[in-house]
């Protein structure tokens, strides 16, 4: 009867043995299965780095002639899309980032939205004067200032800036990025 009891002691055990490492093996894979979850959330929720693109426009809001920057309203988007004027596409800007170790670059197509058709044979004219101008802010730029929508809306604004106070026949009153990619 000893033995009995010895034995069934012994299978008891065992079973608890067997539980117990059954629980620990499940704890773990919950363990790991939790953070292999956290460093894939950490990793989408930061953003890529590496390659940033993005196809949708940004658009400067329009601010009526009399206004300043301080004063101009935020037009409703729904309406401002059935209001877009003449677009003037540039060409494709391929410029290098602000950095320490030079290695970012920025491939920009833009689009202007002007006031009126007579603009477009100044800008035609004055085609390598708006380029350059565009290289120059564009090359002024870190990857921080340019990665974020407020970052490109003030790209956009100091470039409609610019091109606006060297233009004379109009004013552009929209900066469309129709290609941004960061590498």
């Amino acid at each position: 009867m000893a033995e009995e009891e010895n034995k069934q002691a012994q299978e008891e055990q065992g079973e608890k043995k067997s539980g117990n490492m059954l629980m620990i093996i499940i704890i773990a894979v919950l363990v790991l299965i939790i953070i292999i979850g956290a460093v894939l959330a950490v990793v989408l929720m930061s953003g890529d780095d590496e390659n940033v693109s993005e196809a949708a426009p940004m658009a400067k809001q329009r601010v009526a002639p009399s206004r300043t920057k301080s004063t101009s309203s935020v037009v409703d988007n729904s309406r401002r899309l059935s209001e877009i004027g003449i677009l003037y596409p540039l060409d494709t800007f391929t410029v290098n980032l602000k950095s320490d170790s030079g290695r970012r670059y920025l491939k920009a197509t833009i689009s202007l939205e002007l006031s009126g058709e007579e603009l477009s044979l100044e800008l035609d004219a004055k085609a390598p004067v708006i380029r350059d101008r565009v290289i120059r802010i564009l090359t002024s730029k870190t990857l921080e200032e340019i990665s974020s929508k407020k970052g490109k809306q003030k790209v956009s604004d100091q470039i409609m800036d610019t091109l606006n106070s060297i233009i004379s026949d109009g004013s552009i009153q929209g900066i469309y990025f129709t290609e941004f990619v960061i590498q």
